[in-house]
């Protein structure tokens, strides 16, 4: 009987230890994190998404990995944005300007000739302005960390250089999917047609546009040299990207796994806009040693563009709110004494 008691006694011993074993065994299964981003791998972003993952699978000693997935794989820009609202998927870096029918206040930096440089848009963006603007997104089931460089934007076309306001007159222009954009270039002359980064060399190739607006460093990690050849120098948009997570699964997570995400978030901003400025005078090279013909538009006819935009300008006040607007115009200006 002694026996038989110590066995049931031992034997329940052992299944009050495995227990928590248990527990304890899919407590430590890596937490995965799939992280779409739309150019390839090679790219400023892909380099920059990779050093992410990195950060993240080192700060949290194996428990959290991030799958970084690029080339659009998990679909342009807006179809990742949804997924993130609906909690299908994490994380995400992509444009603020596709932000824009979600969150009206990010259609702030799409404004033509906001910046003058990259300090100025840093002291902006990692503000109390810029901050301000991203805790907008909460409402709308999205999680911003941080802002990316994207870059300034200059146009390129297959049609002739683009030295005057004039030259823009019909030329089929890619642009995104963002009204101010439709607004700035049709009020430019060009004929806008919106369409996502995923079918931009597809549409270039075959003519179904004549040109698009983007930094250097995407238009030579995108092939666009190959398709295209007039690259002219307008630095007409300072063009940020923004490092999103999903809400619904952001809030599954512990304050622990948050700042994880959070500290590696900075720390990939802080690379990858290193990263993409060494990169960009490099690019700019390249393309010319690829055949692009390069020109600089000149201060007078860029300032002739600035002008024309005025109302696109006024409207993308009464837009975000004339409180933000005149806010940021405030901070430039005490910026630039």
């Amino acid at each position: 009987m002694n026996m038989i008691r110590r066995t049931f006694v031992s034997a329940a011993a052992v299944a009050m230890l495995a227990a928590p074993l248990a527990g304890f065994a899919q407590d430590i299964k890596p937490r995965l994190i799939r992280f779409g981003y739309g150019l390839n791998e090679q790219s400023n972003q892909g380099r920059a998404a990779k050093f992410f993952a990195e950060q993240v699978e080192k700060a949290s000693g194996g428990k959290m990995k991030v799958r970084a997935i690029g080339a659009a794989a998990l679909g342009p820009d807006v179809q990742m944005q949804q997924a993130l609202i609906g909690g299908a998927q994490e994380m995400m870096v992509g444009s603020t300007a596709t932000l824009v029918g979600i969150t009206k206040e990010m259609a702030l930096w799409d404004t033509p000739f906001l910046f003058n440089n990259a300090k100025e848009a840093d002291a902006v963006l990692d503000g109390p302005i810029g901050q301000k603007v991203i805790a907008k997104l909460q409402e709308k089931g999205l999680v911003g960390l941080v802002y990316w460089e994207n870059g300034f934007r200059n146009l390129t076309n297959s049609k002739r250089p683009v030295t005057k306001l004039e030259d823009l007159n019909g030329i089929k222009l890619r642009v995104m999917q963002n009204n101010v954009y439709l607004d700035s270039f049709k009020t430019l002359g060009a004929n806008a047609v919106p369409l996502p980064f995923s079918e931009l060399f597809s549409a270039l190739e075959t003519n179904t546009v004549d040109g698009q607006e983007n930094p250097y460093n995407t238009i030579l990690s995108s092939k666009f040299f190959e398709v295209q050849k007039y690259l002219s120098i307008t630095n007409h948009v300072y063009s940020p990207w923004i490092v999103l997570v999903s809400k619904k699964w952001w809030d599954g997570l512990s304050k622990d796994e948050q700042k994880v995400l959070a500290d590696a978030a900075k720390a990939s901003r802080d690379f990858e806009r290193k990263d993409t400025r060494d990169e960009a005078g490099k690019a700019l090279a390249d393309l010319k040693a690829k055949g692009m013909q390069i020109n600089e538009l000149s201060p007078v006819e860029a300032g002739r563009m600035r002008d024309k935009l005025t109302r696109v300008n006024a409207g993308i006040g009464a837009g975000i709110g004339m409180e933000l607007w005149q806010e940021t115009q405030a901070e430039l200006a005490r910026l630039r004494k």
